[in-house]
């Protein structure tokens, strides 16, 4: 082979190394000037939440192959974009109001059958040319959380049920004092990202189906006096993460100004380079924008305080220049129903209402750009003779601590879906 011969051979090399370099790096979404980005394109999207998703291939065959029908389910309705759970920590076998399948039992242990099942999921969603959104812990008791972590370093385990409010949130916020609680939940970070996903030889790092990790499901101070312990914890666990995995992007998994306490504190934690984007969730029965169970006599105040929460969060993101996602939100049944006969009527009203506003973004540049609506309920119907999760009823949208029926959104919803895909596909 000639000089010349041999040049050539060596620049059509390096082509092919770039070309595949970026059609790799293609595959990440990305952020760019306050959007999303995927393979160049600004990428919008009505996704949903599935935190248990990772939790049904554990479940036999029958649970695998729901997850499968499931997943097809959603893609077939436009969703391609699912936040889900990392896993649960603590064990709570005997517990109906938490997650009894359990990632980390105990501290620094974790199950391998569900480190598997996390990896199945991921594997699946990205045949299908999905997008997970990971969680690495939780803020509240459900899935056992940061009070979890509490409990393993020398605390009591607190729970909403045997607590009240104010005795709760004083007790969680002595996560971000808590040196060994910190270090547990920092080795526990280090190992998720690190892992290699033992179904498909994938390095999670390397994923491209994992469009972003959060520190947690709304990570919150809880208290005044906690706001700078939690905003210095914020910023060393972004850093954190940022070090781990330079592909993927990062956001907080907070509710926004409610669950930061103020603006001021929401604005701080996200100015912050490490975060990519802001999230908000948006809960009006947990709010009080209506009054007990009047869903429909209450919805226009809803609406109103709605406008009001998303307008003043997509300035401060505006003005950061980065995107926001709407990320948790729901609304019951007609008449506050639990029955899966009952209309929807009110629920596909706030939807489409809150699709429009996506939309309407997506046209104008907007900081909004995406939402996922809490929560996918699945196929698997709730029994009609008991509205609380029982220890063997099959996992839902609705979490164990919450009535089934009460947010989640089943695939016999039809005139909800009928509205999914309809804004999923104008948004594409």
């Amino acid at each position: 082979m000639t000089n010349t011969n041999k040049r050539l051979v060596c620049i059509a090399i390096a082509l092919l190394c770039i070309s595949v370099s970026t059609n790799a790096q293609g595959k990440f979404v990305r952020v760019k000037d306050g959007q999303f980005l995927l393979n160049g394109k600004p990428y919008h999207y009505i996704g949903a939440n599935m935190w248990y998703g990772p939790l049904l291939a554990d479940q036999g065959t029958a649970g695998l192959e729901r997850l499968r029908k499931e997943l097809d389910f959603l893609k077939a309705n436009g969703v391609t974009n699912l936040r889900v759970m990392v896993g649960a920590d603590g064990m709570h076998k005997d517990d109906n109001k938490i997650v009894p399948f359990s990632l980390q039992p105990e501290q620094g242990v974790y199950s391998q059958r569900i480190l598997r099942s996390l990896d199945i999921f991921l594997n699946e969603i990205r045949k299908r040319g999905m997008y997970a959104v990971l969680y690495l812990g939780n803020s509240w008791d459900w899935s056992g959380g940061f009070p979890q972590y509490l409990a393993w370093n020398g605390h009591e385990f607190v729970t909403l049920r045997n607590r009240k409010w104010d005795e709760y949130r004083k007790a969680v916020a002595q996560f971000q004092s808590c040196q060994p609680c910190m270090a547990a939940f920092e080795k526990h970070i280090r190992f998720i990202i690190g892992r290699t996903n033992s179904v498909n030889g994938e390095r999670y790092v390397n994923d491209p189906s994992i469009m972003a990790w959060q520190i947690a499901n709304e990570p919150r101070p809880f208290t005044e006096e906690n706001i700078p312990a939690f905003v210095a914890w914020m910023k060393r666990t972004a850093a954190l993460i940022k070090s781990l995995d330079k592909n993927h992007l990062l956001s907080s998994g907070g509710e926004g100004e409610i669950g930061f306490n103020n603006l001021k504190t929401f604005e701080v934690v996200h100015s912050d380079p490490n975060y990519d984007y802001a999230t908000i969730h948006i809960w009006p029965k947990n709010w009080s924008w209506f009054k007990g169970t009047e869903v429909s006599e209450g919805f226009d105040n809803v609406v109103r305080h709605t406008k009001e929460y998303l307008a003043k969060h997509s300035s401060i993101m505006h003005g950061l220049h980065k995107p926001l996602v709407l990320e948790e939100f729901g609304y019951p049944r007609d008449g506050h129903s639990f029955s899966l006969d009952s209309p929807t009527s009110l629920r596909d009203d706030y939807y489409e209402f809150l699709f429009r506003q996506i939309l309407d973004n997506a046209k104008n540049g907007g900081a909004l750009v995406g939402c996922n609506f809490w929560a996918f309920g699945g196929s698997d119907l709730p029994q009609l003779n008991h509205t609380e999760w029982h220890i063997g009823d099959p996992l839902r949208g609705d979490p164990p601590q919450e009535e089934q029926g009460l947010n989640g959104v089943f695939t016999t919803d039809k005139s909800t879906w009928r509205l999914i895909k309809k804004y999923n596909e104008e948004l594409r």
